[in-house]
């Protein structure tokens, strides 16, 4: 299948091959193998699962249709799709990243790469000014989060990009909160977009997986060489999984965005809540910014509870929701981002960014808004 014209549902259901090529079968099957048969002692297209699998083939070209990049990749994590995709970055460079960002993505960051001689400078992006002035001669790249997560700070992409373009960086961009469909960063100049497939894409809470992709075929190169040399690869029923979920993407998130609405409308005037992060709310800051650079609010939000003492009871009382540290699966999640999802960040750092004991973070399933309110609601009592 070519990208012609269609539109995102039709990609979504259809992706690059949607039906296997030896047997018309509706779906790729399982090509459970870790090495091939090289016919006369000549490799054919596949050699070795590390290096391709038609079943990894199917969600690399996915993800590269989804977010209009030249190849995609599929690794075996999220986090190994960050690194990945950080691999373009040499010993001596300086990496600029947001101060409000993913707890793993700051684990990695600020330990994993200052042993490999990369420097980082974390700083407010939604402030231009200050990230042009981090720049120093030195520097090679920006990573973006946006929304950031948790804390839903807006940046302006179309902003970063002429200053990265100006300046020669290359950007990177965390896109698992809006997924291609709510928000294409590469359409907007973003150089390697970057998803853990395991949340939206996935959408199930049943994998684990990564996804990088790209507009630039030399960047395309060098990301495809260090995935066969690295190896972190995404194996070939994890491939099968995401590309089942990604069918129903649109579906999914349509129906989560709608309750994450819902849910934030009524949390604000909640008696027991302080303050709501939503890029829906009409009051909330950055929000025009938000929608000039996607197509909706997206499907989680995060909340401020008025004292301490109500997060234990919240998590405890709570039938409905997993308490995990995740999203993006058709079940309701609640994350208290102090002990879960940020753990890695120490507790001095968390409070100066703002990340406090009292923050809750939703990411809002497909059950009935109705029902998950009852649920929330009695806790919160």
């Amino acid at each position: 299948m070519t990208e012609k014209n269609y539109r995102p549902a039709t990609l979504l259901v259809h992706q690059g091959t949607d039906r296997d090529p030896a047997t018309g079968a509706a779906a790729i099957p399982i090509y459970q193998a870790s090495t091939y048969h090289h016919q006369g002692g000549e490799p054919g297209k596949y050699d070795y699962a590390r290096s391709g699998n038609p079943s990894r083939d199917q969600v690399e070209e996915a993800i590269a249709l989804l977010e209009g990049g030249v190849q995609g990749f599929a690794y075996a994590s999220g986090m190994a799709a960050i690194g990945s995709a950080l691999s373009l970055l040499r010993s001596g460079d300086h990496l600029i990243a947001p101060d409000d960002l993913y707890g793993g993505s700051y684990r990695y960051l600020s330990t994993i790469l200052p042993q490999q001689g990369i420097e980082v400078s974390l700083v407010d992006q939604t402030d231009l000014a200050v990230l042009e002035e981090t720049i120093r001669p030195q520097t090679r790249a920006i990573f973006l989060e946006t929304p950031s997560n948790p804390l839903f700070k807006i940046t302006d992409l179309r902003g970063v990009v002429e200053i990265a373009r100006r300046r020669g960086l290359l950007t990177f961009l965390d896109n698992t909160f809006m997924t291609p469909l709510l928000q294409r960063p590469l359409h907007l100049g973003v150089d390697v977009a970057i998803h853990s497939a395991t949340k939206f894409l996935g959408g199930h809470s049943d994998l684990l997986a990564g996804l990088v992709t790209t507009a630039d075929p030399e960047l395309a190169r060098e990301l495809k060489r260090f995935q066969n040399a690295f190896g972190a690869v995404l194996a070939p029923f994890d491939s099968f999984l995401l590309a089942r979920g990604i069918k129903t993407l649109k579906l999914r998130l349509e129906a989560a965005q709608a309750g994450a609405q819902i849910l934030a409308e009524r949390l604000r005037s909640h008696p027991a809540v302080n303050h709501v992060y939503y890029p829906g709310l009409s009051e909330f800051p950055g929000r025009d910014l938000h929608l000039s650079q996607a197509d909706g609010p997206g499907a989680v939000l995060s909340f401020e509870l008025k004292e301490k003492v109500q997060v234990a009871p919240l998590l405890a009382t709570v039938k409905l929701p997993i308490i995990a540290p995740s999203l993006g699966g058709v079940e309701t999640i609640l994350t208290h981002c102090w002990s879960m999802s940020h753990a890695a960040i120490p507790a001095p750092v968390k409070r100066e960014l703002g990340i406090r004991e009292t923050l809750v973070r939703i990411s809002v399933g497909i059950e009935d808004p109705e029902d998950l309110w009852e649920d929330l609601n009695e806790g919160l009592s």
